[in-house]
């Protein structure tokens, strides 16, 4: 069973005792002479109670808890009543988070939720319409517009991230936002809040240890209510509390402190605001709490606590402490509180009327909001390709140097991408000597990290250009390339958008083996949200990725290994003002009796057959796709109409890879037009080997293209 709270408060006052110190400033000029942690890295947290501060704020903070406890129990019975349709309770958090609201600054310091901050959203000027708005779902509501589910705030006015519902995705892109403040030398903060269960995540840890590195402006809040769902926190956490792993942290401050107790937290909060924002590091707060109400409206708590846990629970009840604090004070009386809390349920009352009265998002609005709907004003094509021939990783290079140039908020990270080696495959080379460590330096050993990050930085107005070093290193970043990425711009309706580009090497035929050879656009294609695109030459890398570059969407840019340096795929370079749209395909070759569709190396695979055919009178049409999304179906379908066979040939696994999803198109689209079965040619179900003869058996050759053609030629 979970320690009583009065348990863990015994256990709190041998960790950090109170020190009866001289206030710490809340970080104006004055406050750099002040000494905020000990030698151990604790923060040092003085003394407060009622008379260090004024009554308006404390009767502010009440006010504040009472309004979100009243929402917690409206929430609940408009869910009853089936008008609302989840809720995640609040009740028992309020003082941790009132308090750190109160010394914190909406449109100036940033915001990197979890699912239970309703009254830190309150205590940055949210209303309670914008709540119950949230809450039933309605097409007016400023967090989502009914997208996202409710208690899942945002607002890019108050700097509130868009909440992803994912456990733990909220602390890498805090640590993102902290990165871009401090290049910014501002004294703005990055508040990140989690529960105790979340920090079992490994982002809670890589993101501790790069703000830790960093000495970043972020303030971890762990609001420990001792349980995860029905977890309690002895099944959780080694040690039974989070606190103990920012021990090992150097650079970062900690405390641990009584949650429930409004004082001790503004206390805790004010100093650790000082410290963070006099450039100290971030700080790692563990704010001892209760769970008031089960884990959500689906959980029943009583299936896994006891009566006697939930009762010693309530007797600490945050709001009936802070009432009893300000009764001592003379700041509230009986009739004082009954007033008080008869205003704020009308308030409430009042609000949820007219939430409920406000109109339903409109269905035919439900697909909006995926990309980017502004207006894409590039000059492309302005030029044509006629400098020195040029191989496809210099390309990259180029277009690199080129924007970094033309737009200083571009930024360049990933995994040895900085100094001298410029990444393994040089890619990246003389970066960091041109525009220097803060524009192009080497990231953690840690993939979720590096696009963690940069969708903290892209939030915070900065263009990451992060590179991935192997498509089949990718994988640790699903979680935030899934539930961050790719519904950033959706779940806040459009108000955010997470631009960047993320640069893959992908690919076989190179004797990689089972870790250095995979294709992933198939994968990534099916997460809408992404553009993605897969250059066969230099010129068109070079125009791609500039293009990639100047876009508001993210961008999957994958570039084969095996045409870095390859000679078919060696073009003449384009200038710096060379750019290509995304979703125009490229007729490579011209032909009238065979469509061959097809991207990256297999283009030239692709035409080698096509010149062997060319032997037996046979005309073939080679597409270059380029771009699978936007994916340019129009050029395909013409070329079907003209030569009424094809054939697909992609590098990935035939089975369920991304030219079925070609095949399937042009199927419903063009059928009457075909006067063949449509064909595939593409990879075994298979990983991909090592030894010569076993990649050969399962990555498709040139004679399996010559083969497949003849095939459709013949029937």
């Amino acid at each position: 069973m979970a320690k009583t709270k009065r348990e863990t408060q015994e256990v709190m006052a041998d960790v950090q005792p109170d020190l009866n110190l001289a206030a710490v400033p809340s970080g104006d000029g004055d406050a750099a002479a002040v000494e905020t942690v000990d030698d151990s890295g604790v923060l040092r947290i003085p003394a407060l109670d009622a008379g260090d501060l004024d009554a308006d704020t404390l009767l502010h903070a009440y006010r504040l808890m009472l309004t979100s406890r009243r929402l917690d129990e409206k929430m609940l019975t408009l869910l009853k009543q089936g008008k609302g349709f989840f809720h995640i309770g609040c009740a028992g958090h309020e003082a941790a988070q009132a308090a750190i609201g109160l010394l914190s600054r909406p449109g100036y310091d940033w915001f990197s939720f979890y699912y239970r901050d309703l009254c830190m959203y309150l205590s940055l000027g949210g209303t309670p319409r914008d709540v119950l708005l949230n809450h039933l779902a309605k097409a007016d509501d400023p967090h989502s517009g009914g997208r996202q589910m409710a208690e899942h705030f945002s607002s890019p006015e108050k700097h509130i991230l868009p909440l992803s519902s994912s456990v733990g995705s909220q602390f890498l892109p805090a640590v993102g936002v902290g990165l871009a403040l401090k290049r910014r030398q501002t004294d703005a903060y990055v508040y990140c809040s989690c529960g105790d269960g979340a920090t079992s995540q490994g982002a809670f840890h890589e993101a501790m240890n790069w703000a830790a590195r960093e000495r970043a402006p972020v303030l971890f809040l762990v609001q420990d209510n001792k349980y995860a769902i029905s977890v309690p926190v002895e099944d959780q956490t080694a040690g039974g509390s989070a606190y103990k792993f920012a021990r090992g942290y150097e650079g970062l401050a900690r405390a641990h402190v009584d949650g429930t107790d409004f004082f001790r937290m503004y206390a805790a909060a004010r100093a650790a605001l000082a410290h963070i924002r006099q450039g100290r590091g971030p700080v790692c707060i563990v704010a001892d709490v209760v769970r008031l109400l089960p884990h959500s409206s689906s959980d029943n708590h009583t299936k896994y606590r006891t009566s006697e846990e939930l009762e010693n629970d309530r007797k600490i009840d945050p709001i009936a402490r802070l009432e009893m604090q300000l009764t001592e004070a003379g700041l509230l009386t009986e009739d004082r509180i009954r007033a008080l809390r008869r205003e704020v349920h009308r308030e409430i009352d009042e609000a949820a009327r007219w939430a409920m009265e406000q109109p339903d998002p409109d269905p035919s609005t439900a697909t909006r909001h995926v990309y980017f709907e502004g207006p894409v004003d590039l000059p492309y094509e302005a030029s044509t390709p006629s400098g020195k021939p040029i191989v496809m990783v210099d390309a990259i290079n180029h277009a690199l140097h080129e924007e970094m140039e033309r737009d200083e908020r571009i930024i360049v990270y990933g995994e040895d991408v900085a100094g001298a080696k410029g990444g393994v495959f040089t890619a990246t080379r003389n970066l960091t000597a041109r525009f220097g460590e803060d524009r192009c330096f080497n990231a953690q050993l840690a993939e979720n990290s590096i696009i963690g990050t940069a969708v903290g930085f892209s939030a915070a107005g900065y263009k990451p250009v992060v590179e991935i070093q192997f498509g089949d290193y990718i994988w640790p970043a699903m979680q935030p390339l899934r539930n961050q990425v790719a519904s950033f711009r959706y779940r806040s309706n459009g108000a955010w958008g997470c631009p960047m580009v993320i640069r893959v090497p992908v690919g076989g035929y190179i004797h990689g083996g089972l870790c250095h050879s995979q294709n992933i656009e198939g994968i990534f294609a099916h997460m809408p949200g992404y553009l993605i695109a897969m250059p066969s030459n230099a010129a068109d890398a070079k125009g791609l990725l500039k293009t990639a570059i100047r876009l508001e969407d993210p961008v999957l840019f994958l570039e084969h290994k095996a045409l870095y340096r390859a000679a078919a795929a060696r073009t003449p370079e384009p200038d710096a003002d060379y750019l290509l749209p995304f979703g125009k395909a490229n007729v490579v070759r011209e032909g009238s009796d065979l469509t061959i569709v097809t991207y990256g190396l297999m283009v030239h695979k692709s035409i080698h057959a096509a010149r062997m055919l060319d032997r037996d009178g046979v005309s073939v049409e080679v597409i270059d796709i380029r771009t699978m999304i936007p994916l340019d179906m129009e050029t395909i379908l013409a070329s079907v109409r003209k030569t009424n066979r094809v054939l697909v040939v992609y590098e990935d696994h035939e089975f369920a890879g991304f030219g079925a999803e070609i095949c399937a198109q042009i199927a419903a689209r063009a059928f009457e037009h075909l006067d063949a079965p449509i064909r595939r040619v593409a990879g075994a179900f298979t990983p991909i080997p090592f030894a010569d003869p076993l990649e050969r058996a399962v990555l498709p050759q040139d004679e399996d293209i010559l083969a497949a053609a003849r095939e459709v030629l013949a029937y």
